[in-house]
C-alpha cells in the first residue's frame, strides 16, 4: 500500500461515513509532516482512522492532544515497567527515554458533497527505525516491549475510542489539556522551535487552555504558538 492515509482520503471522497480504521505492514509512499518522507519498514504499526466532520472547525485544533494520549495509552501497558519514561513532546510526539518512537500526522480535506474528512495516521516503531534523522529515535523493541503490530493495533484501538469519547466533538478538551499535561515532557526546559520562516528559543512554559505552546522568551515575554517543531536544548 502506498499510504493508509492516502487510501483513508480515497474511501471518503468513495462516500464512506468514517470510524473507519485502514492498517499495513508496510507502505511505498508514507509521508510526515510538512511533506516529509515517513520511513515504513515491516515489522512496525501503520494505521490510519477516518473521521467524518469529528468536530466544529474551532475545536479541531485540540484534537493532536487528543491522539497524543491515545497513542500513549496504547504503548504504556506493552512496555516492561523498567523501560525509561513513556512521556509526549508537544503536540503530538510519542518519546520513550526521549527518543522518538512514534510519528502522528493529520490530514483534513473538504469533500465534495460538503463534508470534512479527517485522517489520522499514526506510525509506531515496534521493531525498525529511520536511521539518519533530525532526531534521536528509537523502538518499542529497544526498549523491552514484545508485541506484534496487530497486538499493539488492538490496544490503539481500543486507547483511540476511550480518548476520542473523551474528547467528545472537542467539548472535552480541558480534561485531554489536563492529561496532556500530565505525561508532557521537557515543561521548564528550554527548547527551540521551528517555524516555517524561523526558529525562536525560549523556556516550555508548557500549554495553554487551548493546547497552544507556551514560550516564555524572558524580557521579551511569552508568547503561544499553534504549529511548530521543538527541539529541547
Amino acid at each position: 500500500m502506498a499510504s493508509t492515509n492516502s487510501e483513508c482520503l480515497a474511501r471518503a471522497r468513495a462516500g464512506d461515513f468514517g470510524f473507519l480504521w485502514i492498517t499495513a505492514d508496510t507502505q511505498t509512499g508514507g509521508r510526515g509532516r510538512r511533506g516529509r518522507a515517513w520511513s515504513s519498514q515491516p515489522g512496525n504499526l501503520y494505521a490510519s482512522l477516518l473521521l467524518i466532520d469529528p468536530a466544529p472547525m474551532e475545536r479541531l485544533p485540540s484534537l493532536p492532544l487528543a491522539v497524543a494520549l491515545a497513542v500513549h495509552g496504547a504503548i504504556r501497558p506493552v512496555l516492561p515497567l523498567d523501560a525509561p519514561a513513556l512521556e509526549v513532546k508537544w503536540p503530538n510526539d510519542i518519546l520513550i527515554g526521549r527518543k522518538k518512537t512514534c510519528g502522528i500526522l493529520l490530514e483534513a480535506e473538504r469533500l465534495a458533497d460538503g463534508r470534512n474528512a479527517l485522517v489520522i495516521g499514526i506510525g509506531i516503531n515496534i521493531t525498525a527505525k529511520p536511521g539518519e534523522t533530525a532526531y534521536p529515535v528509537t523502538s518499542l523493541a529497544e526498549n523491552g516491549a514484545t508485541v506484534s503490530p496487530p497486538e499493539l493495533f488492538a490496544h490503539l484501538f481500543a486507547s483511540m475510542a476511550d480518548i476520542l469519547a473523551l474528547w467528545d466533538e472537542g467539548k472535552g478538551v480541558s480534561r485531554i489539556v489536563d492529561l496532556w499535561r500530565a505525561a508532557a515532557c521537557g515543561i521548564g526546559e528550554k527548547i527551540t522551535v521551528n517555524l516555517p520562516d524561523r526558529s525562536i528559543s525560549g523556556y516550555f512554559s508548557g500549554i495553554d487552555d487551548k493546547g497552544m505552546l507556551i514560550l516564555d522568551r524572558g524580557a521579551e515575554g511569552r508568547m503561544t504558538i499553534a504549529a511548530g517543531d521543538v527541539f529541547f536544548g
